[in-house]
């Protein structure tokens, strides 16, 4: 007696095994983004670790400082990968979208390769502002800067212009010269004698308040906020380099008003 054939089950897709390497690829672009753009170490830190758990890599470990990220993973396929960070600057927006990203991969919206690809298109990504509107917002926020430091609206203008001035040199000078801390004084060398200008010809008339306006945009804010960020959350290393990088940028600053002021000084003109 013939027996019935049963049917044949549909062959079920075979699903992709992603290697530790390629997920610790995701975690790394991931922490590169966020620390090339300002994002905080804890922060850092916290998004790659839940980033390799939602992939199933529980065992995972991440040094985080703001010139390198190594990055480890525990078991069968032991796996230490370490990069550089040569390049920092302001963006928070790719910080933002790094954010969601992860968020997304938590809740099991994206694949490893998903997950790389978008990083890729965030990573490659030009700044959320083209130069120009920058240019533009720091003159504004240094004639703001101005009247919050109870200056006159005669000199908003001067410092509108100087401080404008001063951003846009700052952005010239950096891509000049590859030194942070030298472009920072160059840029306050600017602003002094642009604003002793204004006040030789009469267009300005509170020396001292166009150029604490006009240097504000100067000011690393972003890193000081985040050196005491990291330091409370216990990230000495990382908030003790950004500290110092941040009384560094503060001491060019000083030093290229103070050269410009102690000239004129000197000349007998102040």
């Amino acid at each position: 007696m013939d027996h019935p054939i049963p049917p044949v089950p549909p062959i079920q897709p075979i699903q992709p095994v992603h290697s530790t390497y390629e997920i610790a690829q995701v975690c790394l672009l991931a922490g590169k983004i966020m620390l090339e753009n300002g994002g905080e170490t804890y922060r850092v830190e916290d998004t790659m670790t839940r980033v390799a758990d939602a992939f199933g890599l529980l065992n995972s470990h991440c040094f985080v400082t703001p010139t390198g990220i190594m990055f480890a993973i525990d078991g069968p396929e032991q796996t230490t990968r370490l990069i550089r960070i040569s390049e920092r600057s302001t963006d928070l927006r790719k910080v933002a979208v790094v954010n969601d990203v992860s968020r997304r991969i938590s809740r099991g919206e994206l694949s490893v390769t998903e997950a790389y690809r978008l990083l890729e298109e965030i990573d490659a990504a030009s700044p959320g502002y083209p130069i120009w509107f920058k240019i533009v917002a720091a003159a504004l926020a240094s004639g703001c800067f101005l009247i919050m430091f109870d200056g006159i609206w005669d000199d908003f203008i001067p410092a509108f212009i100087v401080g404008g001035a001063g951003y846009s040199f700052l952005i010239y000078f950096h891509r000049l010269v590859p030194i942070k801390f030298f472009a920072e004084f160059l840029a306050a060398f600017v602003i002094g004698t642009l604003a002793y200008l204004f006040l030789q010809t009469g267009l300005g008339h509170n020396l001292d308040k166009i150029i604490i306006g006009s240097v504000m945009p100067l000011v690393p804010g972003l890193l000081i906020t985040n050196a005491v960020r990291d330091l409370m959350a216990g990230h000495f290393v990382s908030g003790l380099s950004k500290g110092a990088e941040a009384l560094l940028t503060s001491f060019a600053i000083g030093a290229g008003i103070a050269f410009v002021l102690s000239f004129y000084s000197g000349e007998g003109i102040l």
